[in-house]
């Protein structure tokens, strides 16, 4: 045993009694007491503190529910006998109604305007 550490004896045990550091186990930050002020930005945020959704990632998402929505109209037509150049028009001309929509909503998001009930995607 050295410093407290280890074993007694190594007999019986299968080891030759060679104590090493662990070298991966990684020792948590100590928390600051008022987190909120010492906040740089660099690390975790602060407890209770929310992040700003990402622009890029909601303009995605975005024109991702968008593409969701043609592509079940472009099936439904397709069912429906529509030929190709029906079903492109029709595509064409729900996806600037979806477009106008959507950035209607983000008109009013961005305003501070309460979103509409059952307009979501």
């Amino acid at each position: 045993m050295y410093n407290g550490i280890g074993l007694t004896t190594p007999r019986g045990s299968g080891t030759n009694g060679y104590i090493q550091t662990n070298k991966f186990f990684v020792k948590p930050k100590a928390v600051p007491a008022r987190a909120d002020a010492s906040y740089d930005g660099a690390g975790a945020l602060p407890e209770g503190a929310v992040r700003k959704p990402n622009k890029d990632i909601l303009e995605h998402d975005r024109k991702r529910q968008i593409q969701l929505r043609l592509l079940v109209l472009q099936e439904t037509l397709a069912d429906q006998g529509y030929t190709e150049d029906e079903i492109a028009e029709k595509l064409q001309e729900t996806q600037k109604n979806l477009e106008a929509e959507a950035a209607a909503a983000a008109a009013d998001v961005r305003s501070g305007a309460p979103p509409l009930p059952g307009k979501r995607f």
